[in-house]
């Protein structure tokens, strides 16, 4: 794991009531996993506070799936256990729930196909024979120069004209139009979470949110016909509910149609942002803890084999087209990094945590592989705790200025507990499952029944 610093918060003037944000980039499924085995040691680490008692939450993609339930005060220990079906607060979250087929444009768009190839066909016809009878001269001139000539020129002059006027009006022309607008759709992403906020007694509306738990929720999104940047929450684009909202943040592009809710269609957030820390500063966070699971592999040593090869190149287009993508989504942040670090108004601290760079075996983790997002959970978790205790002075003094205790000796506990059980997968999912906070009244509390009394008089 590894961690990246803005120091500008003066030490000297504790602020115990300054609002804390927690920001979390996306990821896709094993991407949210390694998360949440990362906020399970961030909530270890937290003695009197817990990753539920955070002033603002801001979630793009698989981070808002995660942002959501958090400010809702279900904690991940609690989304842990819903990876195996054993939490009483989240049902588990299953494979049709992530995988549901586009049906519909898997149907509907070849056969727009073949009614729009059978109606060119006489189109097609009719406008070939009206341009020959009307260009018989210059159609017999072409034709004799390529007599003449036979060369590709001569050939391309005699043969584009009549092209041209064949696609004269057709609506038909073959290409990618006629392809689904992606494999998967994520409804079923919206109604998981739209289930579960139901179920813990929460309101799926980010007005009521706020009014009820006091949290500023902020889940980002990508508006497809505009290519703009979009941002829900209670004091910006309320117009939709969490559970849309975290659908439309997590439409990955290619993977899952756009999600289209009230007419707009939406991509996956990550296409514009990468985390959007500098939201979280614009609504008035000092101290800004922000999660990305995604950045670039570094092979600094050429002669070590990786995965039985020598380069990332050897492993094939995949792997290419992974370390191209994290290294745009890593460069962006840095830069929103090093924007934040010379901006002369903001004077807090943010504290970045993010996979090691030499981490091959998340790096080769398949993001969109549900089935192994318990085995990325127990890895992020490792991960996020030996990076923690690599900086144990300098997060201890960033959190102490904000009046947040840390407990390193229970976060090594927990650590000593993994490794006397030879890294056993049922050991290590037991012990993180524990929480180690009290828990406490999220929901809405029940109507209390009114009692009339009657006049006596």
């Amino acid at each position: 794991m590894g961690i990246t610093f803005v120091e500008k918060g003066d030490r000297g003037r504790p602020r115990p009531h300054a609002k804390v944000a927690l920001v979390l980039a996306g990821g896709a499924i094993s991407g949210g996993a390694f998360k949440i085995g990362g906020l399970i040691a961030l909530n270890t680490l937290l003695a009197n506070r817990s990753v539920t008692d955070f002033d603002i939450y801001v979630g793009i993609s698989a981070g808002a799936f995660l942002a959501a339930p958090l400010a809702a005060g279900v904690g991940p220990e609690e989304m842990l256990k819903s990876l195996e079906g054993a939490s009483d607060r989240i049902d588990k979250f299953r494979p049709v729930d992530f995988y549901r087929p586009n049906w519909r444009e898997f149907v509907s768009r070849p056969l727009r196909f073949g009614r729009d190839a059978v109606g060119f066909v006489p189109s097609a016809s009719m406008n070939l024979a009206r341009y020959m009878l009307q260009k018989r001269p210059e159609l017999v001139s072409s034709l004799r120069d390529f007599v003449k000539n036979p060369s590709f020129d001569a050939a391309e002059a005699l043969v584009q004209p009549l092209v041209q006027e064949m696609l004269h009006d057709a609506r038909f022309m073959p290409g990618l139009s006629y392809l689904p607008s992606g494999l998967f759709v994520n409804t079923g992403i919206e109604e998981f979470i739209r289930e579960q906020l139901r179920k813990n007694g929460v309101p799926n509306d980010f007005r009521l949110l706020h009014m009820e738990r006091g949290k500023s929720l902020y889940i980002g999104a990508t508006h497809l016909d505009t290519a703009e940047g979009v941002v829900f929450g209670h004091d910006e684009d309320a117009s939709v509910s969490i559970s849309e909202a975290v659908q439309a943040s997590s439409a990955i592009p290619g993977f899952y149609k756009p999600a289209r809710i009230r007419g707009k269609d939406y991509l996956d957030a990550g296409v514009r942002r990468t985390a959007n820390i500098s939201l979280a500063v614009k609504r008035g966070a000092s101290l800004v803890i922000a999660y990305n699971p995604f950045r670039p592999f570094v092979n600094y040593n050429a002669d070590r084999l990786l995965n039985g090869q020598t380069s990332l190149s050897d492993m094939g287009v995949a792997t290419i087209i992974n370390q191209a993508f994290r290294t745009m989504l890593h460069t962006r942040l840095m830069l929103g990094i090093e924007k934040l670090q010379m901006n002369p108004d903001f004077h807090g601290d943010v504290i970045l945590l993010e996979p090691s760079e030499t981490d091959v075996k998340f790096f080769q983790t398949n993001p969109l592989n549900f089935w192994a997002r318990a085995e990325s959970a127990m890895h992020g978790y490792i991960s996020a705790t030996e990076a923690l205790e690599r900086h144990a002075t300098r997060i201890e003094g960033i959190l102490k200025s904000y009046g947040i205790r840390t407990d390193f000796d229970r976060l090594r506990e927990r650590v000593e507990e993994i490794r006397a059980s030879g890294y056993d997968d049922k050991t290590i999912m037991r012990v993180l499952q524990r929480d180690l906070h009290p828990p406490r009244q999220t929901g809405l509390e029940p109507p209390v029944p009114l009692r009339v009394v009657r006049s006596q008089g």
